[in-house]
Formats: structure tokens, C-alpha cells, sequence
């Protein structure tokens, strides 16, 4: 059994007309609501075998916010370039590739490849993903490269609790 959290990286800031859109960080929301949704992850007893994100500012932020509520050591957090501006194939691509001993993996990168990447894999619809969502899916299959739709199974949607 195999099992992805798919999130979207939290809510990012837009007030620094200097950076790069890789740059942009957290603003105040995304920080409080990455946390929480860390924290809501550990209520439901979740551990982490392997955490993978964006290199973006606000992907990474969000993934080490959320490590740490689960308490997965944010320094294990692994960047993988190809998800930062990822197409559907390419994030499929990094899932095939994630290493067979970690059952339990969260991907943190964007939208709108994020919610259509949910609904390639999920057979049931995802909603659209709003930020600091997770989408968890699990597959009955024992290896990465395996996991597809027909194995696949929408575990549960989460998000913040406000308007986007």
C-alpha cells in the first residue's frame, strides 16, 4: 500500500515587486494556515516516510511547516526542481520515481497541475485545490511506478476553512 498527500502550497505574498515568482513567500495566512494543516495531518495520526516539494520560497516554506507538526525532520525534505512548474506527465513522472521504501509521501507544489494531477489519479473528482489543500490518495500496489487510477482511492480532502 502506497500512500500520496498531495498539497498545495499555502498562500503565498504578492507585496514584493522585486522578487521572482520562485521567491514569493508566505504571507501571513499561508503561514498560520501551512501549521494547521500540518497539525491536522498529525490529528489523524499521519507519519511521514518521505516529504518532496517545489523548490518556490512558498512550497518549500509550506512543506517544512507542515514536517514539523508531523514531526518529520524539515532538513530531510527533499527538492525536486521538476515540480515547480510541473505539467500532469511530469508529476506523474516524480511519483514513478519516489524510492519503494517510503509507503507515506507528501508532494507540496502548485495549481493548477496539482488538482488536475489529483483528478488523473483519483477515481473519484477532486475539488479544485484551494491553497494549503491535501488531497490524499492511497494505492493498492507496492511499488511507485505502479500507481495509477485503477488502484488508486481518494482517502479524504482537506483544506483551510476559509474563502480563497
Amino acid at each position: 500500500m502506497k500512500t500520496l498527500y498531495l498539497m498545495r502550497h499555502a498562500k503565498s505574498s504578492w507585496s514584493f515587486d522585486d522578487l521572482t515568482d520562485k521567491e514569493r513567500p508566505l504571507n501571513s495566512r499561508g503561514r498560520d494556515d501551512a501549521p494547521a494543516m500540518g497539525q491536522a495531518l498529525a490529528e489523524r495520526d499521519i507519519r511521514l516516510d518521505l516529504v518532496v516539494a517545489s523548490p518556490a520560497v512558498r512550497a518549500l516554506s509550506t512543506a517544512a511547516l507542515v514536517a514539523k507538526e508531523v514531526e518529520y525532520p524539515p532538513e530531510n525534505i527533499q527538492v525536486i526542481d521538476r515540480i515547480y512548474e510541473a505539467e500532469v506527465t511530469d508529476l506523474l513522472d516524480v511519483v514513478r520515481q519516489l524510492p519503494d521504501g517510503a509507503d507515506s509521501v507528501l508532494l507540496v507544489g502548485h495549481n493548477n497541475t496539482l488538482t488536475e494531477f489529483a483528478n488523473v489519479l483519483s477515481p473519484n473528482p477532486v475539488p479544485e485545490m484551494t491553497t494549503a489543500a491535501i488531497a490524499c490518495l492511497k494505492f493498492t500496489c507496492d511499488r511507485w511506478a505502479d500507481v495509477n487510477r485503477t488502484n488508486a482511492e481518494l482517502y479524504f480532502y482537506d483544506h483551510p476553512r476559509h474563502e480563497n
